[in-house]
């Protein structure tokens, strides 16, 4: 495996390029007008329900039941927005984020920024790598450190898809969140959450108490995983090329409609996994499960292990799919940053150590998984306020610059999600 390996992932393909440009001049209809354009923000999505999303989630739903079903929703919106700004970058100017703030920024700012994206990418390595040997443990009786060695050749099995080109790729992702969307399909249907609670928990927001506040703090600060938005830029950059101004913004709203639905899928996917826990564990006094292999003992024992089991499957495909995505995040970071690349082998070989030491040594791995968040809390205002200055700058962006009500907004956004984060690590350390 080379370092041209991710390159495949990049360029369009020829065929799916054509379609596109059809699409383009309007000589395709109906949905097939959209599909050449789908399968980025798929990829993206994959980080949005990822281990760390299912420990959090778990853990509002057992303690809290529906009430934080608002802050779940909150955070999705959030997300579409940020993703949907870095599609467009890489849509507007041919580039990624980090190649724009290697162009834009100082050496050395590039640099650092640099050396704490290769940083969140072991962070966000350690997550996805112990929520697949997790999921293997529990599904398996496969010890937590041979484990996270299958998840290691799992991890290269889907990366060796990116020399065929990104289609087969995205079909591969696509088909593993396919999985964790039947999976918990299926057991909102046997857990019967309130619907009427539901809506509820959706659309009023409140809290109880101070818990409940910190909760959705972490719910809500952490939801924007950095790697991920410097890679979904990477991912619409040369995929279908604007060849005129009119074209990169048709190009930029049928990449909008493949974000909304991905992101979607990721907060439908979200708000089922905390209303399963608030059927399952809230509304029997089960406040304290607040760890994922205790949720799958308590899904055997109260719903037998069939439950136990999907949930398993679901945790599976996102660790699998997930930890593939933290690797291609980091070369793009690396190239970005500092023009330089490294096999994907020797890659994929450096992030995931610090994940495999942790398994080793025996860690508590939804405590590791916390510690993981705390780490990519670091990390969000590096990839954040770049994008936001860059975005709202017409000589980069061009007719694709942020309208004024845009930035607002996310500004807004930006500001809560990194001051959240902020908070979070104050209380982390010092609460």
């Amino acid at each position: 495996m080379d370092d041209r390996t991710l390159e495949s992932v990049l360029p369009g393909e020829s065929a799916t390029a054509r379609a596109a440009h059809a699409s383009l001049k309007g000589e395709r209809r109906g949905f097939g007008r959209l599909l050449p354009f789908l399968g980025p923000a798929f990829i993206a999505a994959v980080a949005y329900v990822d281990p760390g999303n299912f420990a959090t989630n778990v853990s509002g739903g057992a303690q809290f039941g529906y009430l934080l079903l608002w802050v779940v929703l909150g955070a999705n919106l959030m997300a579409m927005l940020v993703q949907s700004m870095s599609a467009k970058l890489g849509i507007a100017t041919g580039k990624n984020l980090p190649e724009v703030c290697r162009e834009r920024f100082s050496k050395p700012t590039s640099f650092l920024l640099w050396v704490q994206a290769e940083i969140i990418a072991m962070a966000t390595d350690l997550a996805e790598f112990i929520g697949a040997a997790l999921a293997l443990n529990l599904l398996f009786g496969i010890p937590l450190f041979p484990a996270g060695l299958i998840t290691a050749v799992a991890a290269f099995g889907i990366l060796e898809l990116q020399r065929r080109g990104f289609r087969p790729l995205e079909s591969a992702i696509s088909g593993m969140v396919g999985v964790i969307v039947v999976a918990f399909a299926i057991q909102v249907f046997y857990a019967e959450p309130e619907a009427d609670r539901v809506l509820a928990g959706l659309f009023t927001p409140q809290f109880a108490g101070t818990e409940s506040v910190l909760l959705a703090t972490g719910i809500l600060g952490a939801t924007v995983m950095p790697h991920v938005i410097y890679l979904h830029s990477a991912l619409t950059q040369r995929r279908v090329v604007g060849r005129t101004e009119e074209e990169k913004r048709k190009i930029f709203r049928f990449e909008l409609v493949d974000v909304v639905i991905a992101m979607g899928i990721a907060g439908a996917i979200n708000i089922s996994m905390l209303s399963i826990a608030a059927a399952v564990f809230n509304s029997r006094g089960l406040t304290n499960v607040t760890d994922i292999d205790v949720a799958f003992e308590q899904f055997a024992r109260l719903e037998g292990s069939w439950f136990a089991i999907l949930f398993g499957i679901a945790l599976l495909a996102s660790g699998f799919s997930s930890s593939s995505i933290g690797t291609m995040a980091g070369q793009v970071v690396m190239q970005g940053f500092i023009n330089r690349r490294i096999p994907l082998f020797f890659r994929r070989a450096i992030t995931m150590a610090p994940a495999l030491v942790v398994l080793a040594i025996g860690l508590n791995p939804s405590r590791a998984l916390i510690l993981s968040q705390v780490v990519l809390s670091f990390g969000i205002p590096f990839a954040l306020i770049p994008l936001l200055i860059f975005c709202r700058n017409r000589n980069i962006m061009g007719s694709l610059v942020n309208h004024r009500l845009t930035t607002v907004v996310a500004t807004v956004v930006v500001a809560l999600i990194v001051s959240l984060n902020v908070f979070l690590l104050y209380q982390t350390f010092f609460g």
